[in-house]
């Protein structure tokens, strides 16, 4: 009896981490939401640029059309796929906007944000061991979505002087008999790099020369600034190798919404549908409904809005060049990514001091990997008035510098 008592004490002694899958166990936290706790729980006046979501609020007639949809009782499951309008809007809108067709009944999938659906992409193509090819500095969460699914994420580094883009010799270099996956995300997050229909008839030949499959985030496909998006999946050949995933969040101001989607080929659609059968089951109604009225009827606001954040590029750019910050010229997203280099100071310390000294909250290089240190990803998505006050902040840091 006490020899069952004492196993029993060791047994409690036992960390409940020892527990865990070890993919999970190593993961880092998120070096964005670490920045945004710091602000969220501060009670002084600080400037935030860390977080990507418009400063916007969702367009009336979009809310009204998710209250409406309320006060009228559709509050049942969806079909898994998400509801028939909206798959064919969004099919439409791909073909009208971005020359990419897609047959609605099996070839969209709706899901819980964009997020969601790199998560469903990963899972289904993976197999353990696989190598993931992830050009960066890149959005966060590629990398630990691959470990959890059991791949193995491979950095590919880009260059400002590249102006970010993903090169056929660094693809090429970084290419091995394990290589299953490209993850592309242009306009980028965090640099605002795009790539062009030229930049990417080169990509293609490598990825066809070497029977890759391609995850194209295009969430932030509407803001680009003085050309047009080119989505990867319009380049001829790639379409049935491409699984596009985009959203709702960045273009029309609907982050909280959660609203997301995929398309690709049938058979891969298919598959990412059942995991997505299994975990969520469908995305919201109220929201699915609110996405489709932004599709068909928001169009202005989404052009208004985006209008003002190339305004917004335009000054923080020329603030940060004007205070002695190098900065090259972002053609899409929301972001700005000035060097710090100059200062001698590494991202992270950079960040928390600026954060600490001069009440300026921003998110370090470095946590978007390879190429990010000596950077700091600026988001300017917020109003005229914060980011000039920010550079003030930040122009006086450096002065003290």
């Amino acid at each position: 009896m006490i020899k069952d008592e004492i196993t029993i004490q060791q047994n409690k002694v036992k960390s409940m981490k020892d527990y865990l899958a070890p993919a999970v166990r190593e993961m880092k936290p998120s070096g964005i939401r670490k920045f945004f706790d710091l602000v969220s729980n501060s009670k002084e006046d600080i400037i935030s640029l860390g977080v990507g979501e418009p400063d916007f609020s969702t367009p009336w007639h979009v809310r009204e059309a998710a209250v409406h949809s309320l006060e009228r009782g559709r509050t049942k499951y969806t079909p898994n796929s998400g509801i028939p309008e909206l798959r064919e809007a969004i099919a439409d809108y791909l073909h009208t906007s971005f020359k990419v067709k897609y047959e609605p009944s099996n070839e969209v999938l709706v899901t819980v944000g964009g997020s969601e659906a790199i998560d469903l992409a990963l899972r289904a193509l993976i197999t353990p061991g696989d190598e993931i090819l992830i050009p960066e500095p890149c959005y966060i969460s590629y990398s630990p979505i691959t470990s959890i699914s059991g791949g193995v994420a491979v950095g590919i580094e880009t260059f400002a002087k590249d102006q970010f883009k993903l090169t056929e010799k660094a693809l090429r270099d970084a290419i091995t008999p394990r290589s299953k996956i490209l993850i592309l995300c242009y306009p980028s997050n965090p640099t605002g790099g795009i790539m062009t229909y030229e930049d990417w008839l080169p990509i293609a030949k490598v990825i066809e020369e070497n029977d890759l499959i391609v995850i194209s985030d295009e969430i932030y496909a509407e803001l680009t600034y003085g050309q047009k998006h080119v989505s990867f999946a319009a380049i001829p050949g790639m379409k049935d190798r491409t699984i596009l995933v985009s959203g709702f969040s960045k273009a029309f101001a609907m982050t909280g919404w959660r609203m997301g989607y995929a398309c690709g080929h049938s058979e891969l659609i298919s598959a990412m549908t059942k995991i997505h059968q299994y975990t969520v089951m469908c995305a919201p109604v109220m929201g699915q409904v609110a996405a489709h009225e932004a599709l068909t009827n928001g169009m202005e606001e989404k052009d208004r809005m985006i209008e003002s954040y190339n305004q917004r590029r335009r000054l923080i750019v020329k603030g940060f060049r004007d205070i002695g910050l190098e900065c090259h010229e972002p053609q899409g997203a929301f972001y700005a990514f000035p060097s710090i280099v100059a200062t001698g100071l590494t991202s992270e310390e950079f960040a928390q001091r600026l954060l600490f000294e001069s009440k300026v909250a921003a998110v370090p290089g470095d946590v978007f990997g390879l190429g990010g240190e000596g950077f700091l990803r600026c988001s300017y998505a917020y109003s005229v008035s914060q980011l000039n006050e920010a550079l003030e902040r930040i122009g006086n840091f450096m002065r003290k510098l």
